[in-house]
């Protein structure tokens, strides 16, 4: 018998729109906002988020 797909579960399809990641000179990952360019978080564990794409060069 086929079921729906769980949803409501926090479960992310795709990636994040209008973010982005870069890393910055100290080896942390910080995300920033696409539309107004400010960064919104800093990852203090050295890993990138999931599912933002990163910034090119």
């Amino acid at each position: 018998m086929a079921k729906n797909a769980p949803y409501g579960d926090g479960k992310r399809i795709g990636p994040v729109k209008e973010r982005s990641q870069f890393q910055t000179p100290s080896g942390l990952w910080a995300k920033r906002d696409s539309n107004t360019g400010q960064i919104m978080d800093v990852k203090m564990d050295g890993e990138p988020f999931k599912g933002v794409r990163r910034e090119r060069k």
